[in-house]
């Protein structure tokens, strides 16, 4: 675990920001969610965004709803806690912390009634919860299908090139398409954590946004390139260098 300071283009000092990082298996949350108290004795408005991913994020949650940390005073935002996560928690004192993802099981549409539905009757459970990474997977199967169907085979470099193009109405209603990147067009939503381990979409975008493999904040990240159209550019290489399958 260590410390990073960053600066921000927003005026706020490095002594304002406090980054840690922990391990895969890390389980001393109690001492993470005492700093972040701490961090916040100052009297400055804290917020806390978490990129902990999967199972960890549930004692790291249950800490915070221990410590009697409320939405109300220091808000958190997490890329990685979704419904399945929630499932685990009693999220009564977790009510309006958010999460950020492309989709919601609360979204209200056609298509995602169908896919609870379907998800439903496979698990023979109503309680069970659909969530982002599992829409996710719905989708490219039945991408990949379209694609199999389009080349005629599935020789994996037919597959390749006809995955490019392919788009599906997602249980999310927006119609996402997969780019040369190999990367699908995603909606933005933010939903905000509820009583009963759902969440309330309190942002959505009107649009699907274009997705971008390579950061444009990373030196190291500049020039390169991801296009999988023919001939294929190499993900991890710059745009002059050419992959060789």
């Amino acid at each position: 675990m260590r410390t990073m300071p960053r600066r921000c283009a927003k005026g706020v000092s490095d002594s304002d920001i406090r980054e840690n990082y922990t391990p895969f298996g890390f389980s001393d949350w109690q001492t993470e969610v005492s700093a972040i108290r701490a961090f916040a004795s100052s009297g400055k408005k804290t917020a806390v965004i978490s990129t902990i991913n999967g199972d960890a994020n549930v004692p790291f949650y249950k800490e915070l709803a221990n410590e009697g940390i409320k939405a109300s005073d220091i808000p958190s935002i997490g890329y990685s806690m979704g419904e399945e996560e929630l499932a685990g928690i009693d999220t009564k004192n977790l009510v309006g912390h958010l999460a950020g993802w492309a989709y919601f099981q609360s979204v209200n549409t056609p298509e995602n009634n169908a896919f609870i539905e379907k998800w439903h009757a496979y698990t023979k459970d109503p309680k069970r919860v659909t969530n982002d990474p599992m829409e996710s997977e719905y989708i490219l199967f039945h991408m990949w299908a379209h694609a199999v169907e389009q080349a005629g085979t599935a020789d994996v470099d037919a597959v390749r090139q006809a995955m490019i193009g392919q788009s599906f109405k997602a249980p999310s209603g927006f119609t996402e398409v997969m780019q040369p990147n190999h990367h699908l067009t995603k909606p933005v939503m933010v939903g905000e954590i509820q009583a009963n381990g759902q969440f309330e979409i309190v942002y959505q975008s009107k649009t699907v946004l274009q997705p971008e493999p390579w950061s444009e904040y990373l030196e190291e990240d500049k020039g390169k390139v991801a296009n999988w159209s023919y001939p294929w550019v190499c993900g991890n290489c710059t745009s002059a260098k050419f992959a060789d399958f």
